[in-house]
């Protein structure tokens, strides 16, 4: 009644000509839309057949509306941004008396209006971070990120969705190219349903199958590779095609990679009694979701069940909603993103104060590589204080990384607490913050002192890294005695032995007490339990063996790898390194078992029969894998750069980028060793009786 005489049609009244067709008659729905349309500044306007003078000042065909020269022949204005409030009938309210028959007439035609534009409004905005359920409520997107789920004994990456009520597992439809994309939803559970099991019923859940060490680093190689290649098509301005051809093969190794390495469990249940399983690979991911989620479940919050519709439009709305658009993998950063610290980052963990009560605490530290976060050093366990001193110094490889994660737990020592699950980490997490490792800050070679807060806890520590290319020299011993950075033959002919004594003792006590340790010579040894025994070892110190047997056992193995890394030349000599690359990669078994045999042979004896030791050292630490999960290949990996890497002067020619962490040369020294561990006993007897038959000449 209150639009009569202005062109606007009412219910079942026909619309006039250029309004959507002459004759057609209007549904109640579309005359809903004719209402905003005709209210709505800088929105279609109508060309009307007989405009009367009561719709003075409306626009006729043909004519600009205020200033919007885009109006077009039938008078439609370009859309803006979002759809403004409908001012005109807001002006009409305010000028008409409240007892006026039209007055609930305009007030319906505002709420239409109103309810109709922030419908169009929550489509367009893209910072929109919430949803409306059909009550009326607001359901707001708290966290969003993709996870591995383990269904039906395979793995799944999925994009998981914390709303303010709701946790809403999806995975990303595939679609043509082009196409608008669209999650589907594989699974939702209500946050009133949704419980956390204990560690009893943990007992209960089936063991998480673990993809070996060895399979992951062969991947992370062959990702590295892949790079490498990249970078020299892009330098040799090669074909774009080859180049996407490389990509896509590293994206493909990188997506089995982000798939294939969490191995930590974070079981959720429904209240139903379906339960389900996400593995991650850090602990601090894991605490932070289920943070999240305790925190929305300490509000008032009632079960429901969603309807198909209901939970179509809840689903549609991720993808407009989410905070993460990415996979985690490198591939997907852009050429000028930062490609993350290649090297060594020594932090040294000081203390830590503000805890509230006495409690049994240590650290764990975490870097991101290859896309996600790993556990790479833990400090001892501080007992019984508020005021940890832990002064714990670690070295830590980073592999593109960009961040530096510290948490802090408290040490659970009740054994019928404990959860049994291989993965779990039962433990109570104190605390956990993250830091950003700013090239620019820790290129310096000065130690940089820093601290974190977590939860009213304040952990201090200092951190400085080395480059790899600065980590790859080999630095002489200036002094005259000790052990570390001087000749193998020279500390060999001093001692009167055939093998450093320093070996022969790093090596008998792993053999009597660390031979079955869980990671032994890949888990890093504390930087200064490391440093004292290098002190000492060239000091000769009387004390030795008492320090050795009281040291931990990941320092230990750590100064063996250290004293092999500080040779002022590899053990396996810069002579004869290309011979090794060269040979290593024959294809004809017999050619090459002539070829690495020969090389051995071609070996000064003090570096044979150092070799020789420690290759049957390595062969009876690996037959202990089933227990200390240290695979042949796993101890190639650790020490075959170390024995093979060249000294400065030779290295600069395989070199190319400081990124190259894994290159081509890399994987031939890990292949090298790796060789002669999977050789059958080699004695150095034999091989100087053949030495009779060929030359030493390479």
């Amino acid at each position: 009644k209150g639009w009569e005489g202005c062109g606007v049609p009412t219910d079942g009244q026909v619309a006039p000509r250029g309004a959507g067709g002459a004759g057609e008659k209007i549904s109640p729905p579309c005359h809903r839309a004719w209402l905003v349309m005709a209210a709505s500044p800088g929105r279609p306007s109508f060309v009307l057949d007989q405009p009367c003078p009561a719709a003075a000042g409306h626009p006729q065909p043909g004519e600009h509306r205020g200033g919007h020269p885009n109006v077009g022949a039938a008078g439609w204005v370009a859309p803006s941004g979002r759809s403004p409030v409908p001012t005109p009938i807001q002006d009409l309210l305010k000028h008409t008396p409240a007892d006026h028959p039209d007055y609930p007439l305009l007030q319906d035609a505002l709420r239409i209006s109103q309810n109709f534009l922030s419908s169009i409004n929550e489509d367009i905005d893209p910072r929109r971070t919430a949803v409306t359920t059909p009550k009326g409520e607001t359901r707001q997107l708290i966290k969003d990120g993709f996870l591995v789920e383990l269904s039906e004994g395979s793995r799944k990456l999925r994009h998981v969705f914390l709303f303010t009520d709701v946790l809403l597992c999806a995975k990303l439809k595939k679609t043509a190219v082009g196409k608008h994309q669209q999650y589907d939803c594989k699974w939702y559970v209500p946050l009133a349903d949704l419980v956390f099991p204990s560690p009893e019923e943990s007992e209960h859940c089936p063991q998480v199958h673990v993809i070996p060490d060895h399979e992951l680093e062969d991947m992370k190689m062959k990702i590295s590779a892949i790079k490498s290649e990249v970078q020299k098509e892009k330098a040799n301005k090669g074909q774009s095609r080859a180049i996407e051809r490389l990509k896509k093969k590293m994206f493909e190794n990188e997506f089995w990679l982000l798939l294939n390495s969490p191995a930590i469990p974070f079981r959720i249940h429904n209240r139903n009694g379906k339960s389900y399983l996400f593995l991650l690979s850090s602990d601090y991911e894991r605490s932070e979701w289920r943070e999240a989620i305790q925190k929305l479940q300490k509000k008032d919050l009632q079960a429901f069940v969603l309807s198909s519709v209901e939970l179509q439009v809840l689903t549609g709305s991720c993808f407009k909603l989410r905070t993460v658009h990415n996979i985690p993998v490198t591939s997907n950063k852009d050429d000028d993103e930062s490609p993350g610290l290649y090297g060594f980052l020594h932090v040294i963990v000081h203390s830590a104060k503000g805890f509230k009560q006495s409690a049994n605490l240590y650290c764990t530290l975490e870097v991101d590589s290859f896309g996600y976060f790993v556990s790479k050093a833990k400090t001892r366990v501080f007992r019984d204080t508020t005021e940890p001193q832990w002064n714990e110094e670690f070295e830590i490889e980073l592999e593109g990384s960009q961040s530096l994660r510290i948490l802090c737990y408290e040490k659970c020592y009740d054994k019928t607490k404990l959860n049994k699950d291989n993965n779990e980490i039962v433990d109570k997490i104190m605390g956990k913050g993250q830091i950003q490792l700013d090239p620019q800050a820790v290129q310096t070679k000065n130690w940089h002192m820093d601290v974190i807060e977590m939860n009213g806890i304040k952990v201090e520590f200092s951190m400085k890294f080395t480059s790899r290319d600065m980590s790859l020299k080999r630095t002489p011993s200036k002094k005259q005695t000790g052990v570390f950075g001087v000749k193998i033959s020279v500390v060999t002919k001093r001692e009167r032995s055939k093998v450093p004594y320093i070996v022969r003792q790093c090596i008998e006590e792993v053999e009597k007490r660390g031979i079955e340790e869980v990671g032994i010579y890949r888990i890093s040894g504390v930087a200064t339990d490391i440093q004292a025994l290098k002190a000492v070892f060239d000091a000769n110190n009387k004390d030795i063996l008492v320090m050795l047997s009281d040291m931990d056992i990941n320092a230990i193995a750590g100064t063996l790898k250290l004293y092999f890394r500080e040779l002022p030349e590899p053990l396996l000599t810069d002579r004869l390194y290309p011979a090794f690359m060269e040979g290593i990669a024959l294809s004809d078994p017999a050619a090459k078992e002539n070829c690495m045999m020969h090389l051995l042979r071609s070996l000064p004896d003090p570096n044979l029969i150092t070799f020789l030791f420690l290759l049957e050292h390595l062969k009876r630490v690996a037959e202990k894998e089933p227990i200390n999960k240290m695979s042949l290949h796993n101890l190639a990996t650790v020490f075959g750069p170390t024995l093979l890497r060249p000294s400065e002067g030779e290295s600069k020619g395989h070199l190319t980028l400081a990124s190259d962490i894994w290159s081509h040369d890399v994987m031939a020294q890990v292949q090298v060793l790796l060789y002669y561990l999977q050789h059958p006993p080699i004695s150095f007897t034999e091989l100087k009786r053949n030495t009779l038959y060929f030359s030493t000449d390479v």
